[in-house]
């Protein structure tokens, strides 16, 4: 009969353990960015994945306003042609 005070087994055999996972933080933030040039493009870089696509919030940690700051950089340096829409 299983006790109460142990952790449930997972499918492998091993027992299941929760890890808190790491805090995320705004790196601009911690820099006192105000604005993003869109002619930082080494900077854009960082925030768009193989696909093109701009990262989320969720992922990067990026506050509220610096990631709307963000993305309309990225929208306008796509616009400029500095950065592609789609990776190929």
């Amino acid at each position: 009969m299983p006790r109460d005070d142990r952790p449930e087994r997972s499918e492998r055999g091993g027992y299941r353990r929760y890890y808190a996972p790491k805090r995320k933080f705004c790196r601009f933030c911690q820099r006192n960015v105000r604005g993003i040039d869109y002619k930082a493009v080494e900077i854009l870089r960082k925030y768009i994945p193989d696909r093109g696509k701009i990262t989320p919030r969720r992922i990067t940690g990026t506050c509220a306003f610096h990631q709307r700051k963000l993305s309309l950089a990225v929208k306008r340096a796509r616009l400029m042609a500095l950065l592609p829409y789609v990776e190929d």
